[in-house]
């Protein structure tokens, strides 16, 4: 299978569409945004919220936003998958539609899981809003919706209720990760976000380790790369959008996104393939 990695333009805002063939082994990182997606072919491997998994052809894959994880493929050879992103707030106003105005927060209880009827409604939801489905006319956007609500309903069997392990931060890591958040571009040092939660620096890397599996550090990166994607899908270039999530510079940028998504910024601001 020849390496390729593509980037999809969906027709309605908040949703992000990849399809990707490689062998390549991606490092622990967080995203913004739900993902659910399926193997096609080969076998992936990934350690998310510090368990080993792995999915083979026909498995849908589910990730949390915030949920640490990375991805090699099984035995180094290349696996095929699937993939929508869908935006946090877009879900939680589909899910008060699906549940007549309750508003239940959602988070997926495993990260591989086997269903072929939502594999089946996965199918038709990514060729309905890929484009891939011959839908035309008033009736497309009737149709994009449909498909949306019907794979998040579907989706509910893999539903948990208990909040994300984020949620239950201890104050001085809960403190610190809220000053990030604020302000991802911000130029923050180890003893300041440590001043401001109240321990030491090493009380700090060590909490956030425990219990985001990611440095101070790693977190920052993380949450600026999130900020250029989200400046990159707003119609930003890809130098000024490194330059206000806090990167030195395009390049740095480019090798981080690279690391996490496969596909340069600008490649991923086309949308093409």
């Amino acid at each position: 299978m020849p390496e390729q990695i593509r980037y999809l333009a969906t027709a309605l805002t908040g949703i992000d569409a990849m399809s990707a063939v490689t062998a390549r082994a991606y490092p622990r990182h967080v995203h913004d945004q739900y993902g659910i997606g399926v193997v096609d072919a080969g076998g992936h491997a990934s350690a998310s919220d510090r368990r080993q998994v792995e999915a083979g052809p026909g498995q849908l894959i589910f990730v949390n936003p915030g949920e640490v994880h990375d991805g090699r493929a099984i035995g180094g050879r290349p696996r095929a998958w699937r993939m929508l992103y869908l935006d946090q707030q877009m879900v939680d106003q589909a899910r008060i539609q699906i549940a007549d105005g309750a508003r239940r927060p959602l988070t997926f209880a495993a990260a591989v899981f086997g269903d072929e009827r939502v594999r089946r409604v996965f199918e038709s939801a990514y060729a309905v809003l890929t484009g891939s489905a011959a839908i035309s006319g008033s009736a497309a956007a009737m149709a994009r919706e449909t498909a949306l609500l019907r794979l998040l309903a579907a989706s509910d069997v893999n539903a948990t209720t208990p909040a994300r392990a984020a949620a239950g931060a201890t104050a001085p890591v809960r403190r610190a990760r809220d000053r990030i958040e604020a302000e991802p571009a911000a130029e923050l040092s180890l003893a300041e976000l440590s001043a401001e939660a109240g321990v030491s620096r090493y009380q700090l890397i060590r909490g956030f380790a425990r219990e985001f599996g990611l440095t101070p550090h790693a977190y920052i990166v993380q949450r600026r790369i999130a900020l250029a994607r989200r400046l990159i899908r707003l119609g930003h270039s890809a130098a000024d959008a490194a330059l206000q999530a806090g990167f030195c510079d395009q390049s740095h940028l480019n090798r981080c996104f690279v690391r996490q998504f496969g596909v340069t910024p600008n490649r991923y601001a086309r949308r093409l393939g």
